[in-house]
């Protein structure tokens, strides 16, 4: 089973991160940073999906037990899941 630390942020570092941010880039540079970001994250998505779909493909084709895929499928999407939540309550407070 896979764990995973809680993430707290205060306002306060969020902030801070924000100025950080703001300093090293410059304020013009930061909707480019954030596009190339969002890129990336869907890039290393797709990946992922791709990976995913050849492990069940080679696990078929080996005639495997599906219900082993199966139980990787879930827990990779329990953990999508808690990414997902982790994300949507930083994007809120953002």
């Amino acid at each position: 089973m896979i764990y995973s630390l809680p993430l707290f942020i205060s306002s306060t570092e969020i902030v801070f991160i924000l100025f950080i941010v703001i300093m090293v880039f410059g304020a013009d540079k930061i909707p480019d940073v954030a596009k190339g970001m969002g890129k990336g994250m869907r890039t290393l998505k797709n990946a992922t999906n791709d990976i995913k779909g050849e492990i069940q493909r080679s696990a078929e084709k080996q005639g495997l037990d599906a219900s082993l895929t199966k139980e990787v499928n879930d827990e990779i999407n329990k953990v999508k899941d808690e990414i997902e939540d982790l994300t949507g309550s930083v994007r809120r407070k953002l």
